[in-house]
């Protein structure tokens, strides 16, 4: 009895256990990383000192060339973290990967860019149940992607394979962006006074804010599937919900560019959770309102379709969604005509939605 326990238990003691064993295959993990690589080198600028294999990313601030020199006197860094939030589920349910990164540096960038900053360089970290090397491939060429339209570098992240976290299919994403901006260029809010103009830019629908009540109600109350078709959006729900959140570099760096003398750009408000109002109201100086006017911008068809769809009253859906328009920018009054003409002339539908009145640092409807 005693000796065939303690031939079991030897026989136990000699078996071995990897790190596979444990649901992370160091083989597997190998094979995505040599995939990342070539989507990390498109984004490059000159300014990337290369570093492959190594612990970190290098990025040279300024550089001695005439297209990229900067000759800064006063650099800010400024730096901006997110993720995607629930937008990931619609995602997993519909099996399609490759926007998703748009989302992740879309939501970073244009939270840097708030500031007047140029946008640098990203880092990404994506964390999953199981190596999975197509699929990380094609979550990261989104992140690529969404740097190519940012104008910044890819430099590096991190992927972490969880098993006891995660589940199944199910990951999740987080960005970290970096940029400058000259201290004297540097946009806070501070400068808006009354009179100014309040110039909102176009979104491309629900962006990456509000999806769990998106979700609650396009699949749970109304029951529609993700291949669904809509005919008051003339898509499948899927298409609707997966349209990446615009990127709105190449705006705010021509105005930036095209003013480097005057300050006219005083304030500029990423418009995502909380709405229009909150999102603006957090910039403002305590002596100024901004008062905005409702039918003064073109919504979007995937916002009233899903207020009707779940019957959700208008003040919940000012304060969950963008309600069409991704960022607001506060121009001086004499510049609104072509600040304007440089929104449109960079491919983005743009409006006059309101102006800077004397007030209690609020933003309200008019």
């Amino acid at each position: 009895m005693w000796a065939n326990y303690d031939l079991h238990l030897l026989d136990h003691q000699l078996m071995t256990t990897t790190y596979k064993d444990s649901g992370v295959d160091l083989e597997l993990y190998e094979q995505s990383m040599k995939r990342l690589p070539k989507l990390m080198h498109r984004t490059f600028s000159p300014r990337v000192v290369k570093n492959d294999g190594g612990f970190a990313g290098l990025y040279a601030l300024d550089f001695a060339n005439s297209l990229f020199s900067r000759n800064y006197k006063e650099p800010i860094l400024v730096s901006g973290t997110d993720g995607v939030g629930t937008k990931l589920k619609v995602a997993l349910k519909a099996n399609r990967h490759d926007t998703v990164g748009i989302d992740l540096v879309a939501m970073c960038v244009n939270d840097c860019l708030c500031t007047g900053a140029e946008p640098l360089f990203f880092l990404d970290y994506v964390a999953m149940s199981r190596d999975n090397p197509p699929l990380l491939e094609t979550i990261v060429k989104g992140v690529s992607d969404g740097c190519v339209d940012a104008d910044c570098s890819l430099l590096g992240g991190e992927t972490a394979i969880m098993p006891d976290l995660y589940q199944g299919d199910d990951y999740d994403l987080a960005g970290f962006c970096v940029g400058v901006v000259e201290k004297k260029h540097l946009v806070t809010g501070k400068a808006i006074q009354p009179g100014d103009v309040l110039i909102g830019i176009g979104s491309s629908g629900f962006h990456s804010n509000g999806y769990s009540l998106v979700r609650k109600v396009v699949f749970e109350k109304a029951g529609l599937d993700i291949e669904s078709h809509v005919a008051e959006l003339g898509t499948t729900v899927g298409d609707a919900l997966l349209t990446p959140t615009f990127i709105y570099t190449r705006v705010v760096r021509r105005i930036m560019g095209h003013y480097r003398v005057k300050n006219v750009l005083h304030g500029i408000a990423h418009i995502t959770g909380g709405g229009l109002l909150e999102n603006t109201q957090r910039i403002l100086p305590e002596n100024v309102d901004l008062v905005f006017e409702r039918g003064t911008w073109e919504v979007p068809a995937v916002f009233p379709w899903l207020a009707k769809l779940g019957n959700i009253p208008q003040p919940e859906m000012d304060n969950v969604f963008n309600m069409g328009l991704g960022m607001v920018l506060i121009v001086s009054g004499y510049y609104s005509e072509s600040i304007q003409k440089m929104i449109r002339d960079e491919g983005y539908r743009c409006w006059v939605v309101g102006e800077a009145a004397s007030g209690t640092g609020h933003s309200r409807w008019k």
